[in-house]
Protein backbone atom coordinates (compact mmCIF):
# COMPACT_ATOMS: atom_id res chain seq x y z
CA UNK A 1 0.00 0.00 0.00
CA UNK A 2 1.25 3.47 -1.02
CA UNK A 3 2.08 6.20 1.94
CA UNK A 4 1.29 8.87 -0.48
CA UNK A 5 -1.15 10.04 -2.76
CA UNK A 6 -1.53 12.90 -5.82
CA UNK A 7 -2.66 15.27 -3.29
CA UNK A 8 0.66 15.48 -1.83
CA UNK A 9 2.31 17.20 -4.54
CA UNK A 10 -0.72 19.56 -4.59
CA UNK A 11 -0.44 21.38 -1.52
CA UNK A 12 3.69 22.41 -1.86
CA UNK A 13 6.64 20.71 -1.54
CA UNK A 14 9.14 22.99 0.47
CA UNK A 15 12.18 19.97 0.37
CA UNK A 16 11.65 18.99 -3.21
CA UNK A 17 14.96 19.74 -5.37
CA UNK A 18 14.98 17.34 -8.60
CA UNK A 19 16.89 17.92 -11.58
CA UNK A 20 15.65 15.85 -14.33
CA UNK A 21 17.39 15.26 -17.38
CA UNK A 22 15.22 13.82 -20.57
CA UNK A 23 17.93 11.84 -22.06
CA UNK A 24 21.80 10.66 -20.75
CA UNK A 25 23.43 10.89 -23.93
CA UNK A 26 22.70 13.82 -26.68
CA UNK A 27 24.57 13.11 -29.58
CA UNK A 28 27.73 13.99 -30.72
CA UNK A 29 28.40 14.03 -27.04
CA UNK A 30 29.34 11.02 -24.23
CA UNK A 31 27.44 10.06 -21.29
CA UNK A 32 26.32 13.24 -19.21
CA UNK A 33 28.70 14.84 -20.64
CA UNK A 34 25.91 17.57 -22.15
CA UNK A 35 24.37 17.70 -18.57
CA UNK A 36 27.43 18.17 -16.94
CA UNK A 37 27.60 21.83 -16.42
CA UNK A 38 23.92 21.91 -14.68
CA UNK A 39 24.45 18.38 -12.68
CA UNK A 40 27.69 20.66 -11.01
CA UNK A 41 25.64 24.01 -10.41
CA UNK A 42 22.40 21.76 -8.97
CA UNK A 43 24.80 20.47 -6.31
CA UNK A 44 27.04 22.87 -5.59
CA UNK A 45 24.80 24.55 -3.10
CA UNK A 46 25.17 21.17 -1.33
CA UNK A 47 27.85 20.12 -2.38
CA UNK A 48 30.74 22.92 -1.52
CA UNK A 49 33.78 20.43 -0.92
CA UNK A 50 32.03 17.84 -2.83
CA UNK A 51 33.04 15.05 -0.21
CA UNK A 52 29.81 12.93 0.02
CA UNK A 53 29.30 10.10 -2.59
CA UNK A 54 26.20 10.43 -4.78
CA UNK A 55 23.65 7.69 -4.10
CA UNK A 56 23.42 5.93 -7.74
CA UNK A 57 20.78 3.64 -8.51
CA UNK A 58 21.23 1.27 -11.06
CA UNK A 59 18.12 -1.00 -11.47
CA UNK A 60 17.16 0.74 -15.10
CA UNK A 61 19.81 -1.87 -16.25
CA UNK A 62 20.86 -5.36 -15.89
CA UNK A 63 24.38 -5.10 -15.56
CA UNK A 64 24.72 -3.13 -12.31
CA UNK A 65 28.25 -2.71 -11.64
CA UNK A 66 29.43 -1.80 -15.42
CA UNK A 67 26.50 0.91 -15.30
CA UNK A 68 27.51 2.15 -11.51
CA UNK A 69 31.11 2.26 -13.30
CA UNK A 70 30.03 4.30 -16.40
CA UNK A 71 28.24 6.65 -13.73
CA UNK A 72 30.79 6.94 -11.40
CA UNK A 73 33.61 7.73 -14.35
CA UNK A 74 31.16 10.69 -15.81
CA UNK A 75 30.63 12.12 -12.27
CA UNK A 76 34.55 11.96 -11.42
CA UNK A 77 34.72 14.39 -14.35
CA UNK A 78 33.05 17.45 -12.70
CA UNK A 79 34.78 16.01 -8.97
CA UNK A 80 31.81 13.80 -7.64
CA UNK A 81 31.73 10.19 -6.70
CA UNK A 82 29.15 7.59 -6.76
CA UNK A 83 28.05 5.08 -4.55
CA UNK A 84 26.08 2.37 -6.08
CA UNK A 85 23.17 0.98 -4.02
CA UNK A 86 22.70 -2.46 -5.20
CA UNK A 87 26.37 -3.16 -3.40
CA UNK A 88 24.74 -1.41 -0.53
CA UNK A 89 22.34 -2.08 2.26
CA UNK A 90 19.51 -0.75 0.19
CA UNK A 91 17.30 0.59 3.17
CA UNK A 92 20.29 1.91 5.07
CA UNK A 93 21.42 3.21 1.85
CA UNK A 94 18.58 5.83 1.35
CA UNK A 95 18.54 6.68 5.41
CA UNK A 96 22.10 7.96 5.10
CA UNK A 97 22.33 9.58 1.27
CA UNK A 98 23.14 12.73 0.90
CA UNK A 99 22.06 13.07 -2.69
CA UNK A 100 20.61 10.52 -5.03
CA UNK A 101 21.34 9.86 -9.18
CA UNK A 102 18.34 7.34 -11.18
CA UNK A 103 20.05 6.60 -14.16
CA UNK A 104 18.07 5.69 -17.56
CA UNK A 105 17.12 2.43 -18.86
CA UNK A 106 13.98 0.57 -18.62
CA UNK A 107 11.52 2.34 -16.53
CA UNK A 108 9.55 -0.81 -15.64
CA UNK A 109 12.72 -2.68 -14.02
CA UNK A 110 13.59 0.41 -12.54
CA UNK A 111 10.09 0.70 -10.88
CA UNK A 112 9.20 -3.11 -10.12
CA UNK A 113 13.27 -3.63 -8.43
CA UNK A 114 11.94 -0.36 -5.89
CA UNK A 115 8.92 -2.10 -5.36
CA UNK A 116 10.74 -5.52 -4.60
CA UNK A 117 12.92 -4.08 -1.96
CA UNK A 118 9.64 -2.09 -0.37
CA UNK A 119 12.15 1.15 -1.00
CA UNK A 120 9.98 3.34 -3.20
CA UNK A 121 8.17 5.47 -0.47
CA UNK A 122 11.31 4.92 1.72
CA UNK A 123 12.94 6.63 -1.44
CA UNK A 124 10.62 9.43 -1.73
CA UNK A 125 10.80 10.50 2.47
CA UNK A 126 14.49 11.24 1.74
CA UNK A 127 14.07 13.40 -0.93
CA UNK A 128 11.52 15.55 0.76
CA UNK A 129 13.54 16.38 3.63
CA UNK A 130 15.72 17.75 1.32
CA UNK A 131 18.19 16.27 -0.72
CA UNK A 132 18.84 16.68 -4.22
CA UNK A 133 17.59 14.15 -6.76
CA UNK A 134 19.18 13.89 -10.17
CA UNK A 135 17.44 11.64 -12.55
CA UNK A 136 17.80 10.92 -16.51
CA UNK A 137 15.45 9.24 -18.61
CA UNK A 138 13.95 6.34 -16.96
CA UNK A 139 15.27 8.11 -13.95
CA UNK A 140 13.29 11.26 -15.16
CA UNK A 141 10.61 9.37 -15.29
CA UNK A 142 10.32 7.37 -11.71
CA UNK A 143 9.79 11.22 -10.03
CA UNK A 144 6.84 11.76 -12.04
CA UNK A 145 3.08 10.77 -10.66
CA UNK A 146 3.60 7.40 -12.56
CA UNK A 147 5.18 6.05 -15.63
CA UNK A 148 2.78 5.50 -17.89
CA UNK A 149 3.92 7.99 -20.44
CA UNK A 150 7.55 5.95 -20.63
CA UNK A 151 8.62 4.96 -24.10
CA UNK A 152 9.85 1.52 -22.66
CA UNK A 153 8.16 -2.17 -23.11
CA UNK A 154 7.31 -3.59 -19.90
CA UNK A 155 9.93 -6.12 -19.76
CA UNK A 156 8.59 -6.82 -16.39
CA UNK A 157 5.60 -6.16 -14.79
CA UNK A 158 5.91 -3.90 -11.38
CA UNK A 159 2.87 -4.38 -8.91
CA UNK A 160 1.77 -0.73 -9.59
CA UNK A 161 2.59 2.33 -12.03
CA UNK A 162 2.77 4.82 -9.37
CA UNK A 163 6.05 6.38 -9.24
CA UNK A 164 7.58 8.91 -6.55
CA UNK A 165 5.12 10.94 -7.33
CA UNK A 166 7.55 14.60 -6.94
CA UNK A 167 5.63 16.38 -9.14
CA UNK A 168 2.20 16.39 -10.47
CA UNK A 169 2.40 15.68 -13.36
CA UNK A 170 4.10 12.99 -16.30
CA UNK A 171 6.94 13.35 -18.67
CA UNK A 172 7.49 12.06 -21.84
CA UNK A 173 11.51 12.13 -22.20
CA UNK A 174 13.15 11.73 -25.68
CA UNK A 175 10.12 13.27 -27.04
CA UNK A 176 10.06 13.28 -31.12
CA UNK A 177 8.58 15.24 -33.39
CA UNK A 178 6.28 13.66 -36.19
CA UNK A 179 8.74 13.96 -39.26
CA UNK A 180 6.22 15.13 -42.34
CA UNK A 181 9.16 13.39 -44.71
CA UNK A 182 8.09 9.73 -43.39
CA UNK A 183 6.26 6.91 -44.31
CA UNK A 184 6.40 5.11 -41.45
CA UNK A 185 2.54 4.03 -40.45
CA UNK A 186 2.90 3.66 -36.82
CA UNK A 187 1.37 6.57 -34.35
CA UNK A 188 3.73 9.34 -33.43
CA UNK A 189 4.61 10.56 -30.06
CA UNK A 190 2.05 12.99 -30.00
CA UNK A 191 -0.36 10.36 -30.84
CA UNK A 192 0.70 7.98 -28.38
CA UNK A 193 0.29 10.91 -25.64
CA UNK A 194 -3.11 12.29 -27.16
CA UNK A 195 -4.17 8.24 -26.44
CA UNK A 196 -2.92 9.08 -22.83
CA UNK A 197 -4.77 11.80 -22.51
CA UNK A 198 -8.02 10.10 -23.64
CA UNK A 199 -8.16 8.16 -20.29
CA UNK A 200 -6.03 10.89 -17.87
CA UNK A 201 -6.00 14.44 -17.68
CA UNK A 202 -2.29 14.34 -16.18
CA UNK A 203 -0.24 17.26 -17.82
CA UNK A 204 2.79 15.82 -20.03
CA UNK A 205 5.96 17.28 -20.28
CA UNK A 206 7.70 16.13 -23.73
CA UNK A 207 11.09 16.51 -22.77
CA UNK A 208 12.99 16.53 -26.30
CA UNK A 209 17.05 14.88 -25.97
CA UNK A 210 18.75 18.37 -24.49
CA UNK A 211 16.04 19.29 -21.97
CA UNK A 212 16.27 19.25 -18.09
CA UNK A 213 13.92 20.50 -15.57
CA UNK A 214 15.63 21.81 -12.95
CA UNK A 215 12.89 22.01 -10.00
CA UNK A 216 13.44 23.70 -6.45
CA UNK A 217 10.36 23.73 -3.96
CA UNK A 218 7.71 25.42 -5.74
CA UNK A 219 9.52 26.48 -9.16
CA UNK A 220 10.42 24.52 -12.07
CA UNK A 221 12.94 25.94 -14.80
CA UNK A 222 13.63 24.56 -18.78
CA UNK A 223 17.17 24.56 -18.87
CA UNK A 224 19.26 22.81 -22.18
CA UNK A 225 19.25 23.58 -25.95
CA UNK A 226 15.63 22.40 -26.77
CA UNK A 227 12.00 23.35 -26.62
CA UNK A 228 10.14 21.66 -24.44
CA UNK A 229 6.01 20.63 -25.86
CA UNK A 230 3.80 20.69 -22.52
CA UNK A 231 0.21 18.66 -23.67
CA UNK A 232 -2.82 19.39 -21.76
CA UNK A 233 -5.88 16.53 -21.88
CA UNK A 234 -8.28 19.57 -22.51
CA UNK A 235 -6.48 22.28 -25.32
CA UNK A 236 -4.01 23.05 -27.68
CA UNK A 237 0.02 21.35 -26.42
CA UNK A 238 2.35 24.62 -25.68
CA UNK A 239 5.64 25.12 -26.62
CA UNK A 240 8.42 26.42 -23.96
CA UNK A 241 11.77 27.61 -25.09
CA UNK A 242 15.33 27.22 -22.47
CA UNK A 243 14.88 29.30 -19.93
CA UNK A 244 11.28 29.23 -19.43
CA UNK A 245 9.89 29.46 -16.03
CA UNK A 246 7.36 26.45 -15.82
CA UNK A 247 6.35 26.98 -12.29
CA UNK A 248 2.66 26.63 -13.01
CA UNK A 249 3.26 22.96 -13.78
CA UNK A 250 3.61 22.40 -10.08
CA UNK A 251 -0.11 23.87 -9.53
CA UNK A 252 -3.54 21.70 -9.74
CA UNK A 253 -4.12 21.70 -13.44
Amino acid sequence: QRLFSLEDVEVGMIGRRALLISSSVVHPTAYLEHASPHIESFLAKQYPDKDAPILFVPFAKKNHDAYAKQADDAFQKIGFKIQSIHSMNPEQAISEAKAVFVGGGNTFRLLKTLYDLNVLDKLRAKILSGIPYIGASAGTNLATVNIRTTNDMPIVFPPSFDALNLVPFNINPHYLDPDPNSTHQGETREQRIKEFHEDNTNVVVGLREGCILRIEENSVKLLGTKNARIFYHDKIATEHEPDSDLSFLLSKQ
